[in-house]
């Protein structure tokens, strides 16, 4: 069965989800790769305000390719999230509530979404062209000169994603080797 969750994420839609749990996301998210993660965190380390309120919002680890004629996006897959693991405090001390991407993360961001009561989502890799479909507006809102990892305000319906680290410390990764590992 899926959840169906909408963004803004609250407090209590995170302490509901856990690791495993397929989820149909609803509501708006923005889009940031390495290079507007370095910027953000470049900027708040001057004592800059970010271009977006990061406040219970969701960040989709993407780099969508240029929309063809009648499209809304490109194809839009996730990318590594470890890459993106350096980034992390930083955004969720401001109240970042969750990311999505591929992959898992290091043992120090699964501690620090326990600190701060944030989720991370795995988004299938390989299906960019089927994920594009549940995205319905994309709008640059900050870093156009990035080009694709120019930070975009996307509006997505039953985007699915399956919650891969909880706020309790539940791992899909790690529960998934340990059910398959080969005992000798």
């Amino acid at each position: 069965m899926e959840k169906r969750v909408s963004t803004p994420l609250t407090e209590e839609t995170i302490r509901d989800l856990r690791a495993g749990d397929k989820v149909l996301l609803t509501g708006y998210l923005y889009t940031a790769r390495d290079a507007a993660h370095k910027r953000m965190v470049e900027a708040l380390r001057r004592g800059e305000e970010l271009p977006i309120n990061v406040k219970g919002q969701v960040i989709y680890y993407v780099g969508p390719t240029p929309p063809k004629p009648g499209q809304v996006i490109g194809s839009a897959g996730p990318t590594t999230s470890i890459r993106m693991d350096k980034y992390v405090e930083d955004l969720l001390v401001l109240g970042l509530k969750g990311m999505i991407g591929k992959g898992y993360r290091s043992p120090q961001v699964k501690e620090l979404l326990k600190k701060y009561g944030a989720v991370y989502f795995a988004a299938v890799g390989g299906v960019a062209v089927l994920l594009s479909k549940c995205i319905k507006s994309s709008e640059v809102v900050a870093y156009e000169d990035l080009g694709t990892e120019a930070i975009r305000r996307l509006y997505v319906e039953d985007f699915p994603v399956i919650v891969a680290n909880d706020v309790y410390g539940g791992d899909v990764f790690e529960e998934g080797r340990r059910r398959f590992a080969r005992v000798d």
